[in-house]
């Protein structure tokens, strides 16, 4: 593609499919240029550097959440809105987990979605200081439960790289994590429990049981 051509934003959403595939450390302007069919030195036409990339990506990517019309909708049911909408951008992108740990972001994706947040708990009653809290306690536990989504997706990928089974091995970890938790009776009796052999719904039920729960703790703070 011929450098006056090519857009920011077509870099932006190839780098965002980049990532989703390839993580952090698969993102370089190499790789990128190849799948934009041009030259690496004409994405620096449009990007300072990898940084200022990841930054614009991570971005983009919060356009991507719905926002509730607080007018619209009683707050609890606005804030699980939100909750949940954020739950499964990150899902979709858990690169951007990852780059929490080394990247400030910020921008007008980013800033929209933190807006409507304070808009939706201060019509819940929530003012000041406190709506500032209820949204970072919210967004905190959000970002928690997508850590372990994040995780395995890093390692699949460097376990992939290195030429081994991932599957294999998240399959032979889990079984010695099944050994050593048959050594302690509570963990023991849940072995032995169809919540055992159905894990892989329980991120997205504990998620939601979690978010119920703060909620329920945000609503009794508001009596106080």
């Amino acid at each position: 593609m011929p450098r006056d051509t090519l857009t920011k934003d077509q870099i932006v959403r190839t780098a965002i499919a980049l990532l989703d595939e390839e993580g952090l450390e698969g993102l370089n302007m190499r790789s990128l240029g190849k799948r934009l069919d041009t030259a690496a030195t004409a994405v620096y036409w449009h990007v300072k550097n990898k940084d200022d990339l990841v930054l614009l990506a991570g971005d983009g990517v919060w356009q991507e959440i719905e926002l509730p019309d607080p007018d619209e909708a009683d707050w609890r049911t606005a804030a699980t809105s939100l909750a949940t909408g954020l739950y499964a951008m990150l899902c979709r992108h858990p690169w951007l987990v990852q780059a929490f740990g080394s990247h400030l972001f910020y921008g007008e994706g980013k800033a929209r979605y933190d807006d409507r947040s304070l808009a939706v708990y201060e019509k819940g009653g929530f003012t000041g200081g406190r709506a500032d809290q209820a949204v970072a306690a919210v967004f905190t536990f959000v970002l928690g439960s997508v850590l372990e989504v994040s995780a395995t997706a890093s390692l699949t990928r460097r376990l992939s790289r290195n030429g081994g089974d991932a599957e294999a091995r998240f399959q032979k970890t889990l079984d010695k994590a099944s050994e050593v938790a048959a050594r302690f009776p509570r963990l023991r009796a849940r072995l032995d429990t169809p919540q055992a052999t159905g894990y892989a719904a329980a991120p997205a039920e504990t998620f939601r049981f979690g978010l119920h729960a703060l909620l329920d703790g945000l609503q009794g703070e508001l009596a106080v």
